[in-house]
């Protein structure tokens, strides 16, 4: 064997070891794109003026309700045609997660009837944790 290979007879050797590199590879991407969108999905709803606040911070919650301009109201973003709608909505929502906390968020033009509306619809529906959403002040800006 003088003249052999270091390797001799490894050709016709079958690869039988998987190559976990790739594999790994794949999964922290779609663990990373899974925490970007699992944000979006959470913070979905209507487009609202938020009124201005120099308190209140971030609250997460299960259920948004939302009131637009026009005092039309909308349970984690689908229109409702009725306060009555809405409850049945949130009620649904309720059984998946029992416990659920819910934030009112209004428009700064709506009227503040259509808010203690959306306020009644949450109590109604059995809710007793609720935040009332805001956007906060300008910095430099006094209350």
């Amino acid at each position: 064997m003088a003249g052999g290979s270091l390797y001799d007879g490894d050709e016709d050797d079958a690869i039988t070891g998987i190559n976990v590199t790739p594999l790994v590879d794949v999964v922290l991407v779609l663990l990373v794109i899974f925490m970007v969108t699992a944000r979006l999905i959470v913070g979905r709803g209507v487009d609202v003026s938020r009124p201005k606040a120099a308190t209140g911070g971030q609250v997460s919650s299960n259920i948004l309700v939302s009131v637009d301009k026009d005092g039309v109201l909308y349970v984690n973003g689908d229109a409702q045609p009725d306060a009555a709608s809405a409850t049945a909505r949130i009620k649904v929502l309720l059984e998946t997660s029992p416990d659920a906390k819910a934030i009112i968020d209004g428009d700064a033009a709506a009227a503040y009837g259509g808010v203690m509306r959306a306020i009644d619809v949450v109590t109604a529906a059995g809710i007793e944790k609720i935040a009332l959403a805001n956007a906060p002040l300008p910095a430099g800006t006094a209350p």
